[in-house]
């Protein structure tokens, strides 16, 4: 089960981040919206209404779920970059992803959403001085201090993840 949940594993932070990893990172990010895109556009309405493993989300809230997790985290850089180690704020995913908007908005608006705001955070990423990539912000929920390196590493991996629950559940299905 923890193969279907987490299909390239649990995110390991990395301790050390190389200029070359952080390109790949930021690359990552920057080709989510299309690989997310060409990964549902011949998926019918049942299809977007399959969880991608027992217990877990549809596709449809999948893809939802992708701008509403990484405009948090496009705030949580900006609110890193303006102040000095903000607390941020937390979120419930989970209820977000039950919203009913979730269910009565189709997935290309979500897809549309995802590459705008990708457009902006690889563009805020591409424009960071050294100094800026060590600015910091604080989850008060666990506690832990992140900074923006890390922050690309996390959401480089979390989009990744996304998108392999998508393409996994397609293999299993022969979609």
């Amino acid at each position: 089960m923890e193969a279907l949940q987490y299909p390239i594993g649990k995110f390991d932070p990395p301790t050390e981040i190389s200029d070359a990893q952080l390109k790949k990172y930021i690359d990552d990010i920057h080709y989510l919206p299309q690989l997310i895109e060409l990964a549902v556009q011949n998926l019918d309405e049942f299809q977007l209404q399959t969880p991608y493993r027992p217990g877990g989300w549809t596709v449809a809230q999948v893809v939802h779920h992708l701008p509403d997790s990484h405009m948090n985290a496009y705030i949580r850089m900006k609110l890193a970059l303006t102040e000095e180690n903000p607390d941020i704020k937390p979120y419930e995913e989970q209820l977000w992803a039950e919203l009913p908007e979730v269910t009565v908005t189709p997935v290309n608006v979500s897809i549309t959403l995802l590459y705008a705001l990708h457009k902006r955070w690889v563009n805020t990423f591409e424009s960071l001085t050294a100094a800026d990539w060590n600015k910091t912000f604080r989850h008060p929920a666990n506690g832990t201090t992140q900074n923006l390196k890390t922050h690309a590493a996390n959401y480089s991996w979390h989009g990744r993840h996304h998108l392999e629950h998508i393409l996994k559940l397609k293999e299993r299905m022969g979609w």
